[in-house]
């Protein structure tokens, strides 16, 4: 019996989508569900890269109908598994009035204090994606610094790391097979 490997991706929310890079991310996807034995993607949210890649391995799921989309959620999020996408796609489409397309997923996992975490829980949540990952890819640009926020009611810029950064280094010190697309 084998054993299913799993791979997490972790991104910047903004990305330059190319053909390039969806061609990487394929040809990437394709080896290590082929070579490595990954049956299992575990996806976060918020992220423009996270989309990307539910997006290519959607597709992919035509070639190897055994691969799963594993959504771990945290604070204030939720998803649609695939068992119940057609129904709320008729919902939303009759609420909007126009064709609505759905990310779907065949499992979510929980994190464990998505009630109860703070604002910072994806970090939480990412950290466990790749506790559980034998890869992580990610879209990771080393020169890339979030938008700066203001305290409120003052002058005082807040400065905040970067949370593909903060996953990233993580990652470094579990020793996990790192693929970095950017």
């Amino acid at each position: 019996m084998s054993i299913c490997k799993s791979c997490c991706f972790i991104g910047h929310r903004k990305i330059e989508v190319s053909n390039l890079l969806e061609e990487k991310l394929k040809n990437m996807l394709i080896y290590l569900i082929e070579k490595q034995g990954v049956t299992n993607f575990l996806f976060g949210s918020k992220s423009q890269f996270n989309d990307f890649c539910h997006v290519v391995v959607t597709e992919l799921m035509q070639t190897y109908s055994f691969i799963k989309r594993i959504a771990y959620t945290c604070k204030s999020e939720s998803v649609i598994l695939s068992s119940e996408k057609e129904k709320w796609e008729q919902i939303y489409s009759k609420f909007f009035k126009k064709q609505i397309h759905l990310l779907c997923y065949e499992q979510e996992i929980e994190y464990k204090t998505k009630y109860t975490s703070n604002k910072a829980s994806y970090i939480e949540r990412n950290f466990a994606m790749i506790d559980n990952s034998d890869f992580c890819i990610f879209y990771y640009d080393e020169n890339y610094t979030p938008p700066q926020k203001y305290r409120k009611n003052s002058h005082i810029i807040i400065n905040k790391k970067s949370g593909t950064k903060i996953a990233y280094d993580y990652a470094k010190r579990k020793n996990k097979n790192i693929i970095n697309l950017k």
